[in-house]
C-alpha cells in the first residue's frame, strides 16, 4: 500500500493539500486493504490513519498495513478534527462525489475552524492502473465468469425459466469461490434480449430466440464482466445477421484498441462496424467502460470518453445490436490495456451457439 500512499501523496502536494480525508468506501478499502463496512481514511504528509470503530479493532491492524489505527469517538469528525489540529493541518480534502449535501454541512460544523477543499477522482485515479497482483485477481475472476459460461449451456433449453437460469449462473460462482455477483444477473431472452439491461424474469424461455446472458463474479474484492449470446432452436437470417455484425464490431475493436487511443476513439471503431451496416440506431450505449472493484469504473469507452488508454487499464469491449420486439445481440469481454495492445481476461467461446 506503501505506493498508493505515495502517489496520493504527489497528487495532494499538486492541489495544495496537507491532509485527505477520504468517506468513500471503495477508495478506503483500496487505501488499505481494510474490507470491514465501517470506517475514515485520513492521509496526511508524513502520517496515514484508519479510523473505525469497536467492531474492528481487531480486524483492522491486521489489514491496514503501514495505516495507524484509531478507534474513534462516537461522533468520527470529532477524532478526525483531533488528528488535524495535533498534525497542525488547518485544510483537509474531502470526496465531494462521496458526499452528500446533509453530510457536508454536518462535517463543516464538526470540523469548525478548518477548511474543507473539495476534491474529485484523485484515488479513482490510482484505481484505474491495475498493478500485478490486482491483475492476477481479475484474471481469476474472468476464469470463473469463463467456466459458468461453459456450467450454464446446459441449463438454457425451451421451457426454463430466465430467473432460474440467473440463480444457477449465482450459485455456481459462488460454489467456486464469488463472493457475490458482480452487479444483478442479466439472463433475457426473445424479444426481452432487446432490452440492453433486462434484468432476469419469470419469461420461459421459447424456441427459435435469442437468450442473453450477462454476469460477473465478484472475487476477492475484485469483478469480472462477461456477456454471451445464444440461440435456443434454429436461428433465423435475422438473428444469424445481427450476430455476425456484432461479433465482427467487437473484433475489430479488439483487434485496434491500443494505449495512446482515447475512449472516444475505441468506441468509434465498434460503432463506425455496426452504423456501416445500417443499425447504428440501434447500439445506443458505450462501447464499454472500466472495471476493478467496482463493475463501472473509469474509464469510459463512449462518445464522450476523452481518458486517454494507459497500460495497465482494465475495459469491457461489448457493442451491440438491439431491435425492439424481436430480440438483441451483445458480446462482451474483459481487457486489459498492454505497452503493445490488449490481453484478453476472457476467453468463452465468440460462435454463434445453437442449443436444442
Amino acid at each position: 500500500m506503501q505506493g498508493r500512499l505515495d502517489k496520493l501523496r504527489f497528487d495532494l502536494q499538486e492541489q495544495g493539500l496537507q491532509a485527505i480525508l477520504i468517506t468513500n468506501a471503495t477508495n478506503r478499502q483500496y487505501m488499505t486493504g481494510f474490507t470491514g463496512s465501517s470506517g475514515y481514511v485520513l492521509i496526511t504528509e508524513s502520517k496515514a490513519y484508519l479510523l473505525t470503530d469497536f467492531r474492528y479493532m481487531t480486524q483492522a491492524p491486521k489489514q491496514a498495513i503501514g495505516y495507524e489505527v484509531v478507534e474513534h469517538a462516537p461522533k468520527a469528525m470529532a477524532t478526525v478534527k483531533d488528528l488535524l489540529l495535533k498534525s497542525g493541518i488547518a485544510k483537509v480534502g474531502f470526496e465531494q462525489d462521496d458526499m452528500t449535501y446533509g453530510t457536508f454541512l454536518s462535517t463543516s460544523e464538526a470540523l469548525s475552524g478548518i477548511e474543507l477543499k473539495a476534491t474529485s477522482g484523485l484515488v479513482e485515479k490510482l484505481r484505474m492502473i491495475k498493478d500485478e497482483l490486482e491483475l492476477a485477481v481479475m484474471q481469476e475472476a474472468a476464469d470463473l465468469a469463463d467456466r459458468t459460461f461453459d456450467h450454464i449451456l446446459s441449463f438454457i433449453r425451451t421451457g426454463a425459466k430466465e430467473i432460474d437460469i440467473a440463480l444457477e449462473i449465482e450459485i455456481f460462482m459462488r460454489r467456486n469461490g464469488a463472493t457475490s455477483t458482480s452487479f444483478e444477473t442479466i439472463v433475457a431472452s426473445g424479444e426481452r434480449s432487446a432490452l440492453p439491461h433486462g434484468k432476469a424474469s419469470d419469461r420461459v424461455i421459447q424456441t427459435n430466440e435469442f437468450v442473453k446472458l450477462d454476469y460477473g463474479a465478484y472475487y476477492k474484492s475484485y469483478c469480472s464482466d462477461i456477456t454471451r449470446t445464444v440461440v435456443v432452436g434454429q436461428p433465423t437470417e435475422k438473428h444469424k445477421e445481427i450476430y455476425s455484425i456484432v461479433l465482427e464490431a467487437q473484433l475489430e475493436t479488439l483487434s485496434k484498441i491500443r494505449p495512446g487511443m482515447t475512449g472516444k476513439e475505441a468506441d468509434a471503431i465498434a460503432r463506425n462496424v455496426i452504423k456501416q451496416y445500417g443499425y447504428g440506431d440501434y447500439f445506443g450505449h458505450g462501447t464499454g467502460h472500466g472495471l476493478g472493484m467496482e463493475i463501472h469504473e473509469a474509464p469510459r469507452l463512449s462518445v464522450q470518453g476523452d481518458t486517454v488508454l494507459t497500460p495497465g487499464m482494465t475495459v469491457t469491449v461489448e457493442p451491440g445490436i438491439y431491435l425492439p420486439g424481436f430480440g438483441g445481440v451483445r458480446i462482451e469481454d474483459d481487457i486489459v490495456i498492454t505497452e503493445t495492445g490488449i490481453h484478453i481476461l476472457t476467453h468463452s467461446s465468440k460462435d454463434l451457439i445453437v442449443l436444442g
